[in-house]
C-alpha cells in the first residue's frame, strides 16, 4: 500500500501500510476522496500534472480505496473460487456473481491478493487467495496437452478484447508471484509444474515476429503482456527459451520509433497508449543497464560527464558493435517511449477507462520500477489519483468500453495502487544475468 517511498527504506514502509492499512480495517472509517491542499506535482517530461487527480493522492484516500476494492472482490468470488469477466456479447452483466469464472480475471485477482500482503496463511482475505490458487492450478492441470490453451472456457470479454491466449499470459504472471514469495502452504513442485505448462503454451503461442497468435482487439497488450510473464517466469526460476523471449521484446519495442516518435497502432486498436506503454515496459531492462554501465563510467572517467548515450559511446565503454546498436537503441526507446506513455492526450486512450487502459497505466508504471527509474514516483501520484477519482461507491473499479468487467478493472486497479509492494520482484526482473 502507498505511503512516502524510499528504496532505502522499503521494508519499513512496508510494514508501515500493512499496520496503516490494519488499522483503517479495523476501525472501518468511511472511504470519502478529499483532495490534498497545495499538493502539485511534476511529470517526469516536467510538465504539470493533470489536474483534478494529482490532488486525490494522499495515504489515507489510498489506504481506504485499497480496503474497499479488496473487499468487493472478496465478496465476488464464485464457488469454485474463480472469478470471471463474463462474455463478450454479454458484457452489460455486470453481477461478479452472474458470470462464469476465467483464468485471466482470476489470476489478476490472485495478483491484487498477492499485492496487498495477503499470504495464503495470513490476511483478511487469506481463503481467498488459496481459493484462486486451487482453482488456477486445477485448471492448467485439466488441459489436454494438445491443446493451445490452458482453458475450455471461451469468448470470454479478456480473450476477445486482449487474445486468445491471455488465460495462460496472466496465469503465469500469477504463478511467478507466487513462487517468488515462496509462500507458506503452497505445493511449490505442483506451481512449478503448472507453470511450466502456461510457460510452454506462451511460447507456442509467439510468432516468428515476436506476437502472440490469436490477438484480440488490442492484441499488443497481449503481447506485451506475455513479454512480462515470460520475463517473471524466468526470474522465478523456469526455464524460458531466450530466443523467443527476444523476439517478444524486438516486437514491442519496434512499434516505437525513438527517432520521430511514431507508434505502430495496427494491433492496438489504432490507440497509441496500449502500444506505447509495452514498448517502455520491453525495453526496461537493457535501458538499466545502460544507464548503470554509463553512469559507472562517468564516475571512473572514462567518458565525460556530459557524454549522451549512443552506439558509439557503448563501444567506448567495452560494449561489442552489434551489442553497442540493440542496447542504446533499446535505451532511447525507453526514455521516450516513457515520457509519451504519461502525456495527457496519450494517456485519455481510448477517450475514456477501459480495462485495456488501465492495463497500459499499470505497464508503464511497472517498467519505471523495472528500470529502477526516480521519476516513478511522480508516474505514481498523478495516476494513482486518476485512479482514486473513477473508484465506484461500492469499492469497484468498472470500465467504459471493451472490457467493461468491474471484476478485472477493480483487480487491475489495485495492482496499480498497490504497485509498490512488488518492487523488489520487479526490480529482479530488471537486473542482468
Amino acid at each position: 500500500m502507498r505511503i512516502t517511498f524510499r528504496f532505502l527504506v522499503a521494508p519499513v514502509i512496508a510494514l508501515t501500510g500493512i499496520l496503516l492499512y490494519t488499522t483503517l480495517t479495523a476501525s472501518n472509517p468511511k472511504r470519502t476522496i478529499q483532495p490534498e491542499k497545495g499538493c502539485v506535482f511534476m511529470t517526469v517530461m516536467g510538465e504539470q500534472s493533470s489536474e483534478g487527480f494529482h490532488r486525490y493522492r494522499s495515504d489515507q484516500n489510498i489506504q481506504l480505496a485499497v480496503r474497499d476494492g479488496l473487499e468487493w472482490l472478496s465478496n465476488g468470488q464464485l464457488h469454485n473460487g474463480g472469478y470471471g469477466a463474463g462474455s463478450h456479447s454479454t458484457q452489460h452483466i455486470k453481477d461478479p456473481h452472474a458470470v462464469k469464472a476465467d483464468p485471466a480475471t482470476t489470476a489478476m485477482v490472485g495478483m491484487a491478493f498477492l499485492r496487498s500482503g495477503t499470504t495464503l496463511k495470513k490476511g483478511e482475505h487469506a481463503k481467498n487467495l488459496e481459493k484462486v490458487l486451487d482453482y488456477l492450478l486445477e485448471t492448467i492441470e485439466s488441459a489436454e496437452s494438445g491443446d493451445p490453451y490452458i482453458t475450455q472456457v471461451r469468448n470470454t470479454q479478456i480473450q476477445s478484447k486482449l487474445g486468445q491466449n491471455i488465460d495462460a499470459v496472466l496465469a503465469a504472471q500469477f504463478l511467478s508471484n507466487v513462487l517468488d514469495r515462496n509462500l507458506d502452504g503452497m505445493d511449490k513442485k505442483r506451481v512449478v509444474r503448472c507453470l511450466d505448462i502456461c510457460v510452454a503454451r506462451i511460447q507456442d503461442g509467439t510468432d516468428e515476429d515476436g506476437k502472440q497468435k490469436g490477438a484480440g482487439w488490442a492484441g499488443v497488450l497481449q503481447s506485451g503482456m506475455a513479454n512480462n510473464a515470460l520475463e517473471s517466469a524466468q526470474v522465478a526460476g523456469v526455464a524460458v527459451d531466450k530466443e523467443i523471449l527476444e523476439r517478444s521484446k524486438n516486437y514491442q519495442k519496434a512499434n516505437y520509433n525513438e527517432k520521430d516518435g511514431s507508434v505502430k497502432t495496427d494491433d492496438g486498436a489504432g490507440i497509441i497508449l496500449y502500444s506505447v506503454s509495452g514498448s517502455a515496459r520491453a525495453s526496461a531492462k537493457e535501458a538499466r543497464k545502460v544507464k548503470t554501465d554509463i553512469n559507472k563510467a562517468k564516475a571512473e572517467g572514462r567518458i565525460a560527464a556530459d557524454a549522451v548515450v549512443s552506439s558509439e559511446i557503448l563501444e567506448e565503454i567495452g560494449y561489442a558493435s552489434g551489442e553497442a546498436q540493440r542496447y542504446g537503441t533499446a535505451y532511447k526507446v525507453y526514455e521516450s517511449a516513457k515520457e509519451m506513455a504519461q502525456r495527457d492526450e496519450v494517456l485519455d486512450g481510448f477517450g475514456n477507462n477501459g480495462g485495456e487502459e488501465f492495463l497500459s497505466y499499470l505497464q508503464t508504471g511497472e517498467s519505471l520500477l523495472v528500470n529502477k527509474d526516480e521519476g516513478w514516483k511522480n508516474w505514481y501520484d498523478n495516476m494513482s489519483g486518476r485512479i482514486l477519482k473513477i473508484q465506484n461507491q461500492d469499492g469497484s473499479w468498472s470500465g467504459h468500453h471493451c472490457i467493461t468487467s468491474p471484476v478485472f478493472c477493480t483487480a487491475t486497479s489495485l495492482l496499480l495502487l498497490t504497485v509498490e509492494e512488488d518492487i523488489a520482484f520487479l526490480q529482479k526482473i530488471g537486473e542482468e544475468e
